[in-house]
């Protein structure tokens, strides 16, 4: 049985073996691409303070995000590199210490997107065996699944690029595809629907009405909501649609069980999935085969709450549900940093105090 020492061995010969370089980004950081990329549940559970001028800064939250950041402020967009780390983070956590270890690696502008998940899936598998878990549950994903599936369906195009906005974040999902299912009559009531004269309109109203908002809204807030219930009106979804959109949603399970559910769903409302289906499938294989006791289920909602993240993903859950580890492709990641366009990016992390616990037992 390993010590605690053999398996920080075995982990630091991950993070510092042959042809990955171990990097340590600032422990203070900007926290505003945080808020800007990651969102406000990821916000909330951060550590803020504030320079003397006012600029907002996080105790380190994550690895990838200032990894990513660094490879476009030191020029090497366009270069493929691997990038590994092991170090502390801080979100506040339920029941678990606010600082703890996370060891990763990053693949950046890989030339083929292919081989790079699967080394980011052979080290998962690698920091599994170092911690000799042997019960671990990986969920897998595919956010171009879902795109393609939301491609071939019939749906008008307002609507496709705020479907997919929503996705990994299940409930803003269901609840916009709720709203699609009951669609508001046009009272426009003689508002109109020119967005600056409609913002002025509402403004002056609440001027008016000696408001200077209205539900902590502003009159900008109220005039886009507003156009949005208009846009809605005219531009019904086919319930068709939605059916196929909640079912697709609702597959979880085995994963060749599932595969072939949404391989029927797709068939039956002839919907190409092929390319994103056995793209899926051989990765999962590869898995499969580097963690032979682990189980694999498929979630077709499952994503990260991060819409940075593009294709295959994942995620490794231990005792209690866990996440030991998580991870995919994330190729628009570098471009909402200003690339100019997506980028091959994959990487995942592994939990260190959990994957400890685990071996403990």
């Amino acid at each position: 049985m390993s010590t605690s020492d053999d398996r920080r061995r075995g982990l630091l010969g991950l993070v510092e073996g042959e042809g990955v370089s171990r990097v340590s980004p600032p422990l203070l950081l900007d926290a505003g691409p945080y808020f800007d990329l990651a969102g406000e549940e990821f916000g909330r559970r951060m550590f803020l303070t504030a320079s003397s001028e006012g600029a907002e800064f996080a105790l380190r939250p994550d690895f990838t995000l200032p990894i990513a950041s660094a490879y476009l402020r030191e020029g090497l967009l366009g270069s493929p590199v691997a990038f590994s780390y092991l170090g502390p983070v801080f979100r506040q956590r339920p029941d678990e210490p606010a600082e703890f270890e996370q060891a990763g690696i990053e693949l950046l502008g890989q030339p083929d997107a292919d081989p790079a998940l699967d080394r980011v899936f052979a080290f998962a598998g690698e920091a599994l065996r170092v911690f000799s878990v042997q019960s671990a549950n990986i969920r897998l994903g595919s956010i171009s699944l879902f795109e393609a599936m939301l491609a071939g369906a019939e749906l008008p195009d307002v609507w496709r690029a705020r479907i997919r906005s929503r996705f990994g974040h299940p409930d803003a999902l269901m609840r916009l595809l709720n709203r699609l299912s009951s669609p508001h009559a046009n009272t426009s009531g003689g508002l109109p629907w020119n967005r600056p004269a409609l913002i002025g309109a509402v403004g002056e109203k609440m001027e008016m009405a000696g408001l200077s908002s209205a539900g902590g809204r502003t009159a900008i807030e109220i005039a886009d909501r507003y156009l949005d219930k208009q846009k809605l009106a005219a531009s019904p979804v086919p319930a068709e649609t939605l059916a196929l959109l909640k079912t697709y949603l609702s597959l979880s399970g085995d994963f060749a069980e599932g595969l072939d559910k949404v391989n029927t769903l797709a068939h039956d409302r002839g919907i190409d999935v092929s390319q994103p289906l056995q793209r899926l499938l051989r990765h999962a294989e590869g898995l499969a085969a580097g963690t032979p006791e682990a189980i694999l289920t498929f979630d077709a909602g499952f994503s990260p709450n991060l819409d940075y993240y593009t294709g295959v993903v994942f995620e490794v859950t231990g005792e209690g549900g866990r996440v030991l580890a998580s991870g995919g492709e994330y190729d628009r990641l570098l471009e909402r940093l200003g690339a100019g366009g997506p980028v091959a990016a994959s990487g995942c992390a592994v939990w260190v105090d959990r994957l400890e616990r685990e071996a403990a037992r």
